[in-house]
């Protein structure tokens, strides 16, 4: 018996921001000043340090719980379920429904409760409710329905990452061409197959830490002061992330009871391509075993960082084989981790 992921589904917007698209913004620093650069330096450096070349932008039509439902039914799906046969639906996300062009965020009702209400799921026994937790809240999304099969609360729970992020993204702000839209959805469940969910952990990290990301004001002056944007502190969120995740992981990895050279594959959240190149490159330091080939797979070049999104849409990617080096088979030992506001860390390991 373990407890399995038996269906992943993913929604990729269709609508392509490249980064050649921000040429005529006016970026500023953090004082309202311009930069000095042009636009188009401040893009090349931007690409070489993130490794996104473009990333995906929901329909003005759209808000994050579409996002979220479209995901949803593939998950569904996938796994060949009934979706009134799920005890619960838990939605990670971090600011809500958010209409075009408006800065107001919507959580009322919750986004797992309009998730039901789309799929039509009638039976009051399904549980809906939101996780906010940073950017790790789908993983956090998986350790508490493990957590609740293995009660006997419940026997299968779909869990969705989804957000909208480039419509809480301060435009004057480079690191506005980090953010991305997107959601990935999986549904958890016990099988007769061994395997599963082997271990997790999770930390949060609250002293100096706490408001590396946060909530502020453009940094345009002539903007609405009382408009609220995704703001970060960039070093010390990368400084942080390469100084504890790897410990983490290997925490996961050894209450797992597997060995790191069984290990296959890190899912690890797309926030920048050479921060998580760093983690796991220190990772594999901490057991003085060589990393292999093709153990990390990337999707933030074209997706961006969808923040909740990234992990499920990158295991839905690698399942369908649509990165290119990348796949898992029966009996692969994985990782999945991501770190985020709070400052917050977790993984799980498994075993397909």
């Amino acid at each position: 018996m373990g407890i399995h992921i038996t269906g992943v589904g993913s929604c990729i917007p269709s609508h392509t921001e490249r980064n050649k698209d921000f040429i005529n913004h006016t970026f500023m620093g953090e004082d309202g000043s311009l930069f000095s650069s042009e636009n188009s330096e401040i893009i090349e450096k931007f690409e070489a340090i993130t490794g996104i070349e473009e990333r995906r932008y929901a329909k003005p039509d759209q808000v994050t719980s579409d996002l979220a439902y479209i995901a949803s039914e593939k998950a569904i799906k996938d796994a060949a379920i009934d979706a009134e046969t799920l005890d619960y639906i838990i939605v990670a996300h971090n600011f809500g429904d958010i209409q075009h062009g408006c800065i107001q965020t919507e959580m009322l009702p919750s986004l797992a409760t309009r998730v039901k209400h789309k799929l039509g799921i009638k039976n009051p026994n399904c549980v809906a409710y939101d996780v906010i937790f940073g950017c790790p809240g789908w993983v956090e999304g998986v350790i508490q329905a493990q957590a609740f099969i293995k009660a006997g609360m419940a026997k299968r729970c779909l869990v969705v990452g989804a957000d909208t992020l480039s419509r809480i993204a301060d435009p004057n702000d480079r690191d506005s061409m980090i953010f991305a839209d997107g959601a990935g959805a999986t549904i958890i469940e016990e099988t007769d197959k061994a395997g599963g969910i082997l271990s997790h952990c999770t930390q949060t990290y609250s002293e100096d830490e706490a408001f590396f990301l946060y909530s502020g004001k453009s940094y345009n002056a002539q903007a609405n002061p009382t408009d609220k944007y995704i703001k970060m502190y960039g070093r010390k969120v990368y400084e942080f992330a390469i100084s504890h995740v790897p410990q983490a992981l290997k925490d996961c990895l050894d209450a797992s009871g597997e060995e790191i050279s069984s290990l296959n594959k890190v899912f690890i959240h797309q926030a920048n391509e050479k921060m998580d190149e760093a983690i796991v490159k220190r990772f594999y330091r901490l057991y003085r075993f060589n990393q292999p080939e093709n153990v990390l797979p990337i999707s933030i070049h074209k997706l961006g960082n969808s923040s909740v999104a990234t992990v499920p849409t990158l295991l839905d990617l690698v399942k369908q084989k649509k990165l290119d080096g990348h796949a898992v088979k029966k009996g692969d030992v994985a990782l999945f981790a991501s770190v985020g506001a709070g400052m917050n860390i977790n993984a799980f390991s498994y075993k397909f």
